[in-house]
């Protein structure tokens, strides 16, 4: 895409959810953390599942911690990935108790410290419990940006790097929501919606889905990150 027809892309995507947000359940930033944790490879609707529990045993830091990896497993079993996350949650709970005094850090290479956060995550927290124009992007945002030609790149860094140039700055924060929403259940994976696409006349992927499959042949959103 040109400048021009990016931001384009972007403010037809505004106008379409002009209050967008995330879809984890989450009380301040240490349940958007733990929550953005659990996520990886997971539907937000599976995180979503399990948290109100495990959030009524742990709502802090020092709770999580105290009920360590084996008191932590039974309330995220059903996710993906389940015993390493609940490794990582334990031991980013101490470790948030030792360095920060019980807060979730505001700084990037602090987050990115902690056991289970990487890029992607320190992103989401610092978009949207602290409000920075961070742009984090998952396999929807990654997708979407190489097919459309919004912010071609190889890897998740250089589309990252691509939307922060492109996109305008007034519109930066909240374009993570608009991005990963419309990957998820717009710009799908296997079926791109194209037909019911607020940005069509400014994305410029050459195979374009411009009518719905028969009913029952069309592919849903799996909602992972």
């Amino acid at each position: 895409m040109t400048g021009e027809q990016a931001v384009s892309f972007i403010q037809a995507l505004a106008e379409a959810n002009p209050l967008p947000k995330s879809e984890l359940a989450h009380h301040g930033p240490f349940e958007l953390l733990v929550a953005v944790v659990l996520s990886a490879q997971t539907t937000d609707a599976a995180v979503n599942r399990c948290t109100p529990a495990l959030f009524a045993a742990a709502p802090d830091p020092a709770a999580m911690a105290a009920l360590g990896e084996a008191g932590i497993a039974p309330f995220v079993r059903s996710i993906g990935l389940w015993q390493g996350k609940a490794r990582n949650l334990a031991a980013l709970s101490r470790l948030l108790l030792e360095r920060h005094g019980g807060e979730v850090p505001r700084e990037r290479e602090a987050l990115e410290a902690l056991p289970g956060v990487g890029r992607k995550t320190a992103n989401v927290v610092l978009n949207v419990a602290f409000g920075e124009n961070a742009m984090a992007v998952d396999t929807h945002i990654f997708r979407l940006g190489n097919r459309t030609g919004l912010a071609p790149g190889r890897t998740p860094r250089e589309v990252e790097d691509g939307l922060l140039e492109r996109c305008p700055p007034a519109l930066l924060r909240d374009a993570h929501h608009w991005l990963i929403l419309h990957g998820r259940y717009v710009c799908k994976a296997r079926l791109p919606e194209c037909w019911r696409c607020p940005a069509l006349r400014f994305c410029n992927y050459g195979n374009k889905v411009l009518t719905p499959p028969p009913k029952g042949a069309g592919a849903g959103s799996d909602g992972r990150t």
